[in-house]
């Protein structure tokens, strides 16, 4: 399957400049989306994986069901302030300003596989900030799985040592 073909681009989104990849056709189409899936389990079940992490919120939409598909479990990574239990938190910057990124303090467990998950990989800052915090609570990052990577923002150049899987190359 041609998976280009259900991700519709938005130009000058979210402003002038931006092609943004909405995902959202592709997740509303019930074939294309199990496709897509199953099309990313196939390449990373080979890995040992414990736990699939994604980032709020299109990483939830991506690592949860490819968790499922695995029969592992699934680690929501939030937006500061969005996790009821105690956390381990990292800011990061973004492109105007500054994020934080936090996980339970029991999410992940010492020597535990885990793999990344989002839908898309641009610059890198936001599954960079994901590998950190899963290292620090002792986690082994063993990939990071996305439907999109956008080549030209070398995101990839940020996760030197982590195993990148994509569907879409962008």
């Amino acid at each position: 399957m041609d998976f280009n073909e259900h991700i519709r681009v938005i130009p000058d989104f979210p402003k002038p400049g931006i092609s943004f990849k909405d995902i959202t056709t592709l997740l509303g189409n019930g074939p294309a989306y199990r496709e897509a899936i199953d099309a990313l389990k196939k390449q990373v079940e080979h890995l040992q994986i414990d736990l699939i992490a994604g980032p709020e919120a299109r990483g939830f939409v991506v690592g949860a069901p490819l968790a499922y598909a695995l029969g592992v479990g699934f680690v929501p990574i939030r937006k500061v302030g969005k996790l009821p239990y105690q956390t381990v938190e990292i800011e990061y910057d973004l492109e105007y300003g500054k994020d934080t990124l936090a996980m339970h303090i029991d999410a992940v467990k010492e020597g535990q596989n885990v793999l990344i998950a989002d839908d898309l990989l641009a610059t890198g800052g936001t599954i960079a900030t994901s590998v950190s915090l899963v290292r620090q609570l002792g986690g082994n990052v063993v990939g990071a799985a996305f439907l999109i990577e956008l080549e030209e923002l070398n995101g990839r150049g940020r996760l030197e040592d982590v195993e990148v899987f994509n569907l879409i190359k962008g």
